[in-house]
């Protein structure tokens, strides 16, 4: 919503978020519906035409029961990529743009935190694998990390003022990518 304000009119935002959505694992606990990749294809083809699509996941990969890699979950955003590129879902019959966000890294984990352990460090590697494969596919990149902070609370979410200077520099990208 934030970042849809500070496009004005001219911009229409949809926006699919859901909580612990992975990149593309089935989660054994929270269920196959998390998983980002089953999800995509079908979402892309019911909101088309779309010119942009900003894919920010990753960290609900770096919950233990996955046990993979930052570089594994920088790969499955590379496959998720690969999705939208094949997708044809813009106003030409053609991909739309992607703008890749690498998730601010973990910060101090509450005493909930334990699904997460070994994750922070893992986090802190998403932005450079991201990076590289955004590059490598051709994709618009933001670092989140240098905009944003996990909370103080929990380690994980993002407080309002968060929130909003993230909104608010999506939208200076937006405004550079279309």
């Amino acid at each position: 919503g934030i970042m849809a304000s500070e496009l004005g009119d001219g911009y229409h935002i949809i926006e699919e978020g859901l909580p612990g959505r992975t990149t593309v694992w089935s989660d054994p606990v929270e269920g196959e519906d998390k998983n980002g990749e089953k999800y995509l294809l079908p979402c892309l083809l019911s909101h088309a035409p779309i010119d942009l699509v900003l894919l920010m996941l990753g960290t609900n990969d770096l919950k233990m029961r996955f046990s993979v890699t930052a570089f594994d979950i920088a790969m499955s955003i590379g496959a998720l990529i690969g999705i939208i590129k094949g997708s044809s879902t813009n106003m030409e019959g053609k991909s739309p743009e992607i703008l890749v966000i690498s998730p601010p890294p973990l910060g101090k984990l509450s005493e909930f935190g334990e699904f997460l352990e070994g994750g922070t460090e893992k986090s802190k590697k998403l932005a450079n694998y991201y990076q590289r494969i955004s590059k490598q596919l051709g994709c618009e990149f933001l670092d989140a990390g240098k905009v944003i902070e996990s909370s103080p609370i929990d380690g994980v979410h993002f407080e309002e003022k968060e929130h909003t200077k993230l909104g608010r520099a999506l939208a200076d990208k937006v405004k550079t990518i279309i």
